[in-house]
Formats: structure tokens, C-alpha cells, sequence
């Protein structure tokens, strides 16, 4: 779908008629939605590297699913959306540091992060998968199947791979990158076995990738629940966005948006 604003057209009225609804009768506190509004603009941390969630195309514009659903907060609220690019590992601490107003990047709910930052969600729900040119990697149904010194995996720095890697195969040779790129890199040059990464990031390189030779046969090895994360100090902030992702819940919008960016994915993935 070309064009965001037709997506849904009488969903999103509906959506943006409650949120303007919302922020016209808020007083002015001290609330991050205050800031925002007086600002005009809502700033949304994302990685800018993990197509389809998020991902800078040629032009320099950031796209993906996440940055729809940024857009559409923005929408609500009747603010410009600013998106910043930070590496995966940074975009909690400027979070923390009020850099951005809201992290929406393929990131997955645990408790370790929610100790420093509130989340609201999930919005999706996904998995690992190892992506490789292995028939035998991607094979791989378990954990155990994976865990021998000879298995080289690529995983990016601060991501729930990484401490999936480190917890539940220390048999492994681990390779941490800055960048899922980096790690695509490495399998492709042999280097490393696979990588460890999110399902949907495992469908996507494959795709665009065809003459790389990847193969992943998406075993789910985990459970990972994706959702937006807030300052952890903001209770109108995180209510407002509750209540938020409930209304595009259930006026279909994550489905479509879900559909303009898995496309024949999409079905798959709610099935699993």
C-alpha cells in the first residue's frame, strides 16, 4: 500500500478523532504528552537497520512497520512524527534520557529492560530463527541442536539474541556485531555459521537476499513479545498509549499494517 493515510481510511478518522479528542481536553502538566504537543512533535527512537520493522532506504527516508505505527501515534496526538536512528543498544539509554519520547523498534518486552523503562503491548509476537546457508542450522528445532563449539553465530550487540546465545547455548562460538548487517555479512562470507535473529528479520533478509544462498526454516526458539517502551516515570504517557494501541487493535489497524509490510508472511505469523 502506497499511501499510510489510506490504509483504513474510516479506522484511522476514527483513531485520529479520539486522540485529538484526548489532547484537546488535557490540561497542560508536566506529562511528556504536554511537552510533545507544545513542541508539536512527537521524536520516535528507532535502529533504522531491521527491515521490515524498521530500515533506511536509499533516499535516506526511514520506513517500516514500526515507523507506521509512530505515525499514526504522532496522527493522534496532531503532531509531526521526527524518527532519530541510534544503534539497538543505545535507544534505551536515550529514552532514559529524554532524547526521544518513545522506542518502537522491533524490541522485545523483558523483565530486565522493564526495570528502567515501562512498555505497552505487545503490538506483535515473534521468535528466533537462525538464518544460514546450513541446511542443518536451519534446521535446528531446539536449542540443544545448536549448542557445540563448532556452531559460529552471529548475533548483534544488546539484543535478546545475544543473551538468548549466551544463556541457553555457552557451547557456542558467539560473534557480537554492532549492526544486523554486520551479522548478515558474516554468514554470507562464511565466517560465521548463521545468525540468530527475529522472525520477521530472518523472513525479510531472505527475501532480499535471493542469490545469497540463506536458507532459515523459521523454528521458533523463543518467545518474543514486541511492544513500544516509555519513560518509565509517565503514567498519563503510558495510559495514553494503552489506550492507543487498543483503539488500532481493534479497528484492524495492525493487521493492515501488519499486511502492507509481511505481505503472504502475515498470515504465517499469526498462525505461529
Amino acid at each position: 500500500m502506497a499511501n499510510l493515510g489510506k490504509i483504513i481510511p474510516v479506522a484511522l478518522t476514527l483513531l485520529l478523532i479520539g486522540g485529538c479528542n484526548t489532547m484537546q481536553t488535557r490540561s497542560s502538566d508536566g506529562s511528556a504528552l504536554a511537552r510533545i504537543e507544545q513542541r508539536g512533535e512527537l521524536v520516535l527512537g528507532t535502529s533504522g537497520d531491521m527491515e521490515p520493522m524498521s530500515y533506511t532506504r536509499e533516499d535516506g527516508k526511514v520506513v517500516g512497520l514500526d515507523v507506521d505505527i509512530g505515525r499514526f501515534m504522532a496522527q493522534a496526538m496532531g503532531v509531526k512524527l521526527t524518527t532519530r536512528t541510534l544503534p539497538f543498544n543505545e535507544l534505551l539509554p536515550a529514552l532514559q534520557r529524554g532524547e526521544v519520547d518513545v522506542v518502537i523498534s522491533n524490541l522485545t518486552i523483558t523483565p530486565k529492560r522493564n526495570m528502567s523503562v515501562a512498555f505497552v503491548g505487545p503490538y506483535m509476537t515473534s521468535g528466533k530463527c537462525i538464518l544460514t546457508k546450513q541446511e542443518s542450522l536451519a534446521r535446528a528445532q531446539q536449542a540443544e541442536d545448536l549448542n557445540t563449539p563448532d556452531t559460529r553465530i552471529a548475533v548483534m550487540k544488546g539484543s535478546t539474541s545475544e543473551d538468548f546465545v549466551k544463556t541457553l547455548l555457552p557451547q557456542a562460538t558467539v560473534m557480537l556485531t554492532d549492526s544486523r548487517q554486520a551479522a548478515v555479512d558474516l554468514v554470507r562470507s562464511d565466517q560465521a555459521g548463521g545468525m540468530l535473529t527475529d522472525y520477521p528479520i530472518c523472513m525479510s533478509t531472505v527475501k532480499n537476499h535471493p542469490g545469497a544462498g540463506f536458507v532459515s526454516l523459521f523454528s521458533l526458539l523463543s518467545y518474543e513479545p514486541i511492544g513500544i517502551a516509555l519513560p518509565g516515570n509517565d503514567a498519563l504517557f503510558v495510559n495514553w498509549t494503552e489506550n492507543f494501541l487498543m483503539r488500532m487493535e481493534a479497528l484492524g489497524a495492525l493487521d493492515e499494517i501488519g499486511k502492507r509490510w509481511f505481505g503472504e508472511y502475515a498470515e504465517t505469523m499469526q498462525s505461529e
